[in-house]
């Protein structure tokens, strides 16, 4: 059986390890002086591709871009 001592705080408190990351990087860019905080809040746009598979075969790609809401 295994102990809940090793357990990392972020997962106890019901979080996975992507949204912990995500709140700490908000924090050090919200931390930052401007121009840096400017800066690292431009940066923080994500841009990805999406692509349905059909009999083995890659369709045209999505082209997506998601902003993190605040």
């Amino acid at each position: 059986m295994a102990s809940n001592a090793a357990v990392p705080f972020w997962r106890a408190a019901g979080m996975t390890y992507i949204t912990y990351s995500n709140i700490c990087a908000n924090l050090v860019r919200n931390c930052l002086k401007e121009p840096y905080k400017t800066e690292a809040i431009s940066r923080e746009r994500v841009h990805f591709a999406v692509s349905k598979w059909t009999d083995g075969k890659p369709e045209t790609p999505t082209i997506r871009t998601d902003t993190p809401d605040d």
